[in-house]
């Protein structure tokens, strides 16, 4: 029945709706690249680093206070460990990424994989995939999961997260990151692939947590693992990174999406059809230049 004559998808899927009455797809060039714009039904709307909106700032401003932090006691966790940390639900988890997960750990010596009971039947499963890999029981470590804000604070007792290629962390990723927490994540072709990336991109230091291919996975994270100058490096320019870095700038995501309806409009009143086209922040086409 199409009720408004410009319907927009953001968020609520992340992938095409493969619907012919859905005009948009706002998105950002990192997660939908324009060579693969022949997997989506929607026209591309690039917003200025990364898509996905977030309101720590305003939420969860005592994630920030270094007195203010939970014990790995808390959470039966080891202190002498080293801990390789995924929170994602267990259905994004395929047996190439926990291959890889078992080999890391196997190569870094004491250390641990921290996962969540989400849901708590796969924690059987898992662990007996991961024996059956060579692994030892107590390099399995399972918790319940917990309320959001004390997830998030929760997140920085772990040493580094390990995201899963297949479906990314997207909530989960936002919260890491703004815990302080370091990650390496591997895009692929699909938008649900390719939002850990955007967002570590846009805290500023992409480079350092995403690789390319899952032997580089492997190695990018034993390596850290192994040099614990190079990663309490990352880790603190993460944290210092996330006051003024746009990933966690929620009034300039906002301007950057108000702009994009803007140019939808334009597009619409002057009789033009949808089409793909990139936001930025200092181009007159585009109001709300302030």
């Amino acid at each position: 029945m199409q009720p408004a004559p410009i319907q927009v998808s953001y968020m609520g899927f992340p992938g095409t709706t493969g619907a012919d009455y859905i005009d948009y797809l706002v998105t950002d060039e990192f997660v939908s690249p324009l060579r693969y714009a022949h997997i989506y039904s929607e026209k591309l709307v690039h917003l200025p680093h990364c898509y996905f909106v977030n309101d720590y700032k305003q939420k969860n401003r005592d994630v920030l206070d270094p007195h203010c932090q939970h014990k790995r006691s808390d959470y039966g966790l080891p202190e002498d460990k080293f801990i390789f940390a995924c929170f994602n639900q267990l259905y994004k988890m395929d047996p190439e990424i926990f291959n890889t997960w078992c080999n890391i750990l196997k190569r870094v010596p004491n250390s641990a994989l921290w996962l969540l009971r989400f849901p708590a039947a796969g924690e059987t499963r898992l662990r007996a995939y991961a024996a059956a890999q060579g692994v030892q029981p107590e390099q399995i470590i399972f918790t319940d999961v917990a309320m959001k804000h004390e997830h998030i604070r929760r997140s920085a007792l772990a040493d580094l997260c390990l995201d899963t290629p297949l479906c990314n962390a997207h909530t989960t990723g936002t919260d890491v990151l703004w815990a302080g927490l370091p990650m390496v994540t591997l895009p692929l072709e699909k938008m649900a692939t390719r939002v850990a990336g955007s967002l570590c991109l846009a805290t500023g230091l992409g480079e350092e947590m995403i690789v390319n291919s899952m032997k580089e996975y492997e190695e990018r994270a034993v390596s850290l693992a192994l040099n614990r100058l190079k990663l309490r490096a990352l880790t603190n320019k993460l944290k210092a990174a996330r006051l003024t870095c746009p990933l966690f700038d929620t009034a300039r995501w906002v301007r950057n999406l108000e702009r994009s309806y803007f140019k939808m409009w334009n597009l619409y009143c002057s009789g033009q059809q949808p089409q793909h086209f990139k936001v930025t922040e200092n181009d007159f086409d585009f109001p709300y230049n302030r």
